[in-house]
C-alpha cells in the first residue's frame, strides 16, 4: 500500500492524498484520465486548457475533504456514518474515472451509438484490479456504494456533495477551467459555499440531506451565474463549438463506416483514439479518406468556419426540435446544404448545443431561523432568484451555427432561422422538393 502524499496542485496549492487514494490515484484505470482534456477541443481557442480529468479529479478529492472537515466542525455529520464520509473523498476522486477521449463531445452523439454516459460505465472501471483492490481495504461493498454515489442513486445523506446542484465536480471545474482558459468568469466563493453547507432532514420525507444554509446563497446564485457565463464565453464558443462537431463527425462516421466499435471508445486516451483512427484510415479510400483529411485538418486547426448563426431566441421557442430530436435528418439536411452551396458531402454541421439543465435547483435550505425548506428549479422569492430568470440566461448562451469546412459560403442568417423553425414533417416536404433550403 503506498503512503499518504502531497501533490502540489496550481489551484489548491497542497492536496494530501491518502495512502488508499494513492493506491487508486497509481492504478492504470486512473492514470489513463492524465491524458483526457479536461475541456477537450478547446485549447484550440484557449492554449492554457490543456489541464485533465486527472487533475480535476484530484481537485474534488480536496474539496471533498475540506467539506467533510468543516461539516465534522460543527457537529452536522454527528449521526452520519463515518464510513459514509470516507465514501464520499473516494467517489470524488473516482467519479470521472469513466470519461471517453476529449470528455463530454462523444455523449451528444445520439443515443446508442456510444455503450453509455461515463457514468453509466464508471462499474467497469471500479472493477479494475488495482482499483478495486484499494476499495476493498475501506469496505467490501465500497465499489458498489461509490458508484451509486456517482450515478446519483445513493440513499447516503452525503450524496449531494458527490452528484447534485453544489456538488463539489461543479464548484471544482468552473474554477479550474477558468484559471486555465485565463477567463474571469468562472469566478465561485468556494469557501463561502463550504462554510454554509449543512445536513438536515428534508421536510418531505425526513431523511437526511446536504442543505446549504442561508448566508450560502449569495454564493449559491454565483455559482449558477458562473456556469451560464463559462458556456456562454467557453465551452460554447464558436470555435471550441467547431471543433467539436468536425469530432464528432469524425467519431461518427467512423462508427457508420465500421471504422472504429462503440465498445473501443471505452478506456481511451485523447491521442489513443486518434492514433487508432489514423492507422485504420491510412492509405484508405471514401470515407475512409475523408476521415484521414478531417484528423489532419483538426491536427492543424483548420476548423470548419462558422458562416450563419442565430440565437435561440430568434429560432423561437419550441423550435428547432429535429435538430435535437433527429440526428439522421439532421445529417441528411446538412448535406443537401452542402450540395446547395457547392461543397462536398459532409463538410457541413450544424450545431445547436443543449443543457437545459443547466441552472437546475433541488436542494435544501436551512433558514436562519431553523426552517428548513425546499429550493427547487423556479428558486425562491426572496431568497434565490436566478433560476427564475434561468430561461432568459439559458436562450442569451444558446446558439445555433451552420459550420461549413472547405470553404466559407455566404448565407444570409435568416435563411437559417426559417429553417429551423420549421417542423420535422415540413423539413422533409422540403427535402423532397426542389427548393432550396438554405440558399435563396
Amino acid at each position: 500500500m503506498p503512503r499518504a502524499v502531497t501533490i502540489r496542485d496550481p489551484l489548491w496549492n497542497a492536496i494530501r492524498v491518502d495512502p488508499v487514494a494513492m493506491h487508486i490515484v497509481d492504478a492504470p484505470a486512473f492514470q489513463r484520465l492524465r491524458y483526457i482534456k479536461q475541456l477537450g477541443h478547446a485549447h484550440l481557442v484557449y492554449p492554457g486548457a490543456t489541464h485533465t480529468r486527472f487533475d480535476h479529479a484530484l481537485g474534488v478529492y480536496h474539496l471533498a475533504g475540506r467539506a467533510l472537515g468543516m461539516l465534522v466542525e460543527r457537529g452536522a455529520l454527528d449521526r452520519v456514518d463515518p464510513l459514509e464520509q470516507r465514501l464520499v473523498s473516494l467517489a470524488g476522486l473516482l467519479h470521472d474515472i469513466g470519461h471517453y477521449p476529449f470528455s463530454h463531445a462523444l455523449e451528444e452523439l445520439e443515443a446508442g451509438r456510444i455503450p453509455g454516459h461515463h457514468e453509466a460505465l464508471v462499474g467497469r472501471f471500479l472493477a479494475d484490479d488495482s482499483v478495486a483492490e484499494a476499495l476493498g481495504r475501506v469496505a467490501p461493498d465500497a465499489s458498489q456504494r461509490i458508484e451509486a454515489m456517482i450515478r446519483g442513486a445513493s440513499g447516503s445523506a452525503l450524496q449531494g456533495l458527490v452528484s447534485g446542484p453544489l456538488d463539489l465536480d461543479k464548484i471544482e471545474y468552473l474554477k479550474r477551467d477558468a484559471r486555465f482558459c485565463g477567463v474571469p468568469y468562472g469566478e465561485v466563493d468556494v469557501d463561502r459555499l463550504l462554510g454554509a453547507l449543512t445536513v438536515a432532514r428534508a421536510p418531505e420525507t425526513g431523511s437526511a440531506e446536504i442543505a446549504v444554509g442561508e448566508k450560502g446563497v449569495a454564493a449559491l446564485e454565483s455559482l449558477l451565474f458562473s456556469k451560464y457565463q463559462m458556456f456562454r464565453n467557453v465551452y460554447w464558443h464558436h470555435a471550441v463549438r467547431a471543433a467539436t462537431v468536425l469530432y464528432k463527425r469524425i467519431v461518427s462516421d467512423a462508427l457508420d463506416g465500421g471504422l472504429v466499435q462503440g465498445e473501443e471508445l471505452v478506456g481511451q486516451t485523447d491521442e489513443g483514439l486518434v492514433h487508432l483512427l489514423e492507422a485504420r484510415t491510412r492509405g484508405a479510400n471514401g470515407t475512409g479518406a475523408r476521415i484521414a483529411s478531417w484528423i489532419h485538418a483538426l491536427s492543424e486547426r483548420r476548423l470548419p468556419k462558422r458562416v450563419a448563426e442565430v440565437s435561440a431566441a430568434e429560432v423561437g421557442e419550441e423550435r428547432g426540435n429535429w435538430l435535437e430530436t433527429d440526428p439522421p435528418l439532421k445529417r441528411t439536411v446538412e448535406d443537401r446544404i452542402a450540395t446547395e452551396l457547392g461543397l462536398e458531402g459532409g463538410n457541413v454541421f450544424l450545431d445547436y448545443p443543449e443543457k437545459s439543465a443547466m441552472f437546475g435547483l433541488d436542494l435544501l435550505l436551512v433558514r436562519r431561523t431553523g426552517e428548513v425548506l425546499r429550493l427547487g428549479p423556479k428558486g425562491r422569492v426572496g431568497l434565490i432568484g436566478l433560476p427564475r430568470i434561468a430561461g432568459e440566461l439559458y436562450v442569451s448562451a444558446r446558439v445555433l451555427r451552420l459550420f461549413a469546412l472547405g470553404g466559407r459560403p455566404a448565407v444570409r442568417p435568416e435563411r437559417l432561422c426559417e429553417l429551423a423553425a420549421l417542423s420535422g414533417e415540413d423539413v422533409q416536404r422540403r427535402l423532397a422538393g426542389a427548393a432550396g433550403l438554405i440558399s435563396p
